[in-house]
């Protein structure tokens, strides 16, 4: 639970604050940039809500933080919504794509996705990409929306409670045997660099560098699933692959980056860093951009 006697300085006055418990992970304005803010070192709050909707925001990225160090008055955060998450970030033909929230300090607060749609019998179908923390609450949220078949680990350093979601629903869990180390229950393995198709809308694209088993996942040919290998950068702007984070093989990730030029991407969902849409072509322009950065 936040304290307001270790609020940071950083933060505007107001009812909403980060503390000293803040771990940088980004949770927050990754979710809610309206309204929270990096320092540097942590997150801070830089503009306080200032309506319904704008507060509601705000304690949905309070309850995603995974160390609880956003805090408000109690009167606010008996206002937070029980159905906030997940929360949806688009829907296509294929299904609807959400944000779990829930951030677990297990992955330092890296973000985990659903992917809810249907087969053709009518049966939910569901895929969660990464794990959040393990909640009842949102476990319930996921149970009413047809729970989850399938659970996909991009790669270790973001299974946090993969175990009790997969107990919960009986999903089968996917990851690649570089990795596997960190979830050795996992009934599935991927292998080698070739990408999988896992069914007509699901493609898995093995991404080794920034740890040597990274995967992504493509969903609908245009949502693409990046774990740590790849995220949308502020300041400047633009996709940015982090040499500093990168904890295997450097020269790996720049050849798994130029692996994806002939994709068509129009949603950018990673494990930590901004998510970001494009329009027609712009991922190819911004992926060139990028990698003329890196190999400077």
């Amino acid at each position: 639970m936040a304290r307001p006697d270790q609020r940071l300085a950083a933060n505007v006055p107001g009812a909403f604050y980060v503390d000293g418990s803040c771990i940088d992970c980004g949770t927050c304005w990754q979710f809610d940039p309206a309204h929270f803010a990096p320092t540097g070192s942590t997150s801070h709050v830089w503009a306080q809500p200032e309506d319904d909707a704008a507060t509601r925001q705000a304690l949905l990225a309070l309850q995603a933080c995974p160390v609880a160090a956003i805090g408000a008055p109690k009167q606010l955060l008996a206002q937070t919504p029980a159905d906030g998450f997940p929360a949806l970030v688009t829907a296509l033909p294929q299904g609807e794509v959400h944000y779990c929230g829930w951030a677990s300090r297990k992955s330092f607060g890296a973000s985990s996705w659903l992917i809810t749609r249907r087969r053709a019998d009518g049966r939910p179908d569901n895929v969660l990409i990464d794990s959040p923390r393990w909640s009842a609450a949102l476990a319930r949220r996921i149970e009413a929306q047809g729970g989850v078949s399938r659970i996909l680990l991009s790669h270790r350093d973001d299974v946090a409670d993969h175990s009790a979601w997969a107990d919960r629903f009986g999903a089968g869990r996917w990851i690649h045997t570089a990795d596997a180390d960190a979830a050795p229950e996992a009934e599935h393995r991927i292998e080698g660099t070739e990408r999988q198709q896992l069914d007509d809308d699901l493609l898995v694209v093995p991404v080794p560098g920034h740890t040597a088993g990274s995967v992504a996942l493509l969903f609908a040919g245009t949502v693409l699933f990046s774990g740590d290998h790849l995220w949308w950068g502020v300041d400047p702007a633009g996709l940015v692959a982090s040499r500093r984070h990168c904890w295997w093989n450097w020269q790996e990730q720049l050849r798994s980056v130029e692996r994806l030029r002939d994709l068509d991407v129009r949603w950018l969902l990673p494990g930590h860093g901004r998510w970001h849409s494009f329009v027609k072509g712009e991922w190819e322009l911004e992926l060139e951009k990028l990698l003329r950065h890196l190999h400077r």
